[in-house]
């Protein structure tokens, strides 16, 4: 991947991560600041041609999960009540879900904190902030990379 701002998930394959072979269809988004939810659904929806379901908060975004049934799960980290990291951790406890792929949206930058969300199972974490025109071509080069591994 071209973008500094994106940190690369490890390429080793491993076949017990549930590789996904279809194309990306529909992702689930939560994000507290809809602001922030507008410009990644137009990004998404009319640049990348994504289905997207948008959540403002976690809880929503867990309740709607069955109906919703997310190829891909593009996680806020920063919210109050839940963090995109409690999101994870409750889909991610489903027993059809163990392997859901994951891209984090952050304002921190720092490595540390991005590298231990990458050595928890995320596919990759994208710091804000994003460019609306290039975040399509991000979300399908990280899902080619998963699909390829």
């Amino acid at each position: 991947m071209t973008s500094a701002n994106i940190l690369d998930f490890p390429t080793a394959p491993n076949q017990e991560l549930g590789v996904p072979q279809d194309p990306l269809k529909t992702i689930l988004h939560v994000d507290d600041d809809a602001d922030i939810r507008t410009i990644i659904k137009m990004a998404l929806e009319t640049v990348g041609s994504f289905k997207v379901h948008q959540f403002s908060s976690g809880q929503a975004a867990v309740d709607a999960f069955e109906e919703v049934r997310p190829q891909l799960l593009l996680l806020d980290v920063m919210m109050p009540d839940m963090s995109g990291e409690d999101v994870w951790r409750k889909l991610m406890a489903k027993q059809d879900t163990p392997d859901l792929p994951t891209v984090f949206l952050t304002a921190k930058a720092e490595d540390c904190f991005s590298q231990e969300l990458l050595k928890k199972g995320a596919l990759a974490v994208i710091t804000k902030p994003i460019d609306p025109m290039l975040l399509a071509t991000q979300i399908e080069d990280i899902w080619q990379q998963k699909t390829s591994a």
